[in-house]
């Protein structure tokens, strides 16, 4: 639930004057537009390769639209999510292409914007926090 968190503390704060610099902001297993099991199924939503439309905006997304107009520009976002190779196109929980759906909401807005999926047993929704793939790209994405 913290990606969701995140993204309604920047919706309600950006442009504040106390509201701290966001450099970096990493995005792991975000279920931005869906849940599976909840209110998404497997190969329902659909993703715009180029702008990361989603094909369906479920209230819990329309909510965060207004992203696209106040995201802060100075921002790097890494997006990672997994994909169990099951075929499935998920973590397990969350499809990829909710995750995906990032995009949308900050593209155009964003400093850069990457995405990165973690294939296979590792990909699964809980041990993208302990894998050594992740801890990399984070560190680099970071740090370096």
């Amino acid at each position: 639930m913290g990606n969701l968190e995140v993204a309604s503390y920047i919706k309600l704060n950006a442009g504040k004057k106390n509201f701290p610099q966001i450099d970096h902001l990493v995005a792991m297993a975000g279920h931005y537009d869906g849940i599976i099991g909840m209110n998404d199924k497997r190969h329902q939503l659909k993703i715009d390769k180029k702008t990361g439309k989603p094909s369906i905006m479920r209230p819990e997304y329309r909510n965060l639209l207004s992203l696209r107009k106040i995201f802060p520009k100075n921002t790097k976002v890494l997006n990672i999510y997994g994909n169990l190779e099951d075929g499935t196109n998920s973590d397990g929980d969350v499809s990829n292409a909710s995750a995906q759906s990032l995009k949308y909401l900050i593209n155009g807005r964003a400093k850069s914007y990457r995405q990165l999926m973690i294939r296979g047993k590792g990909g699964q929704h809980s041990k993208l926090y302990n894998n050594a793939q992740v801890n990399r790209a984070l560190v680099n994405f970071l740090w370096k």
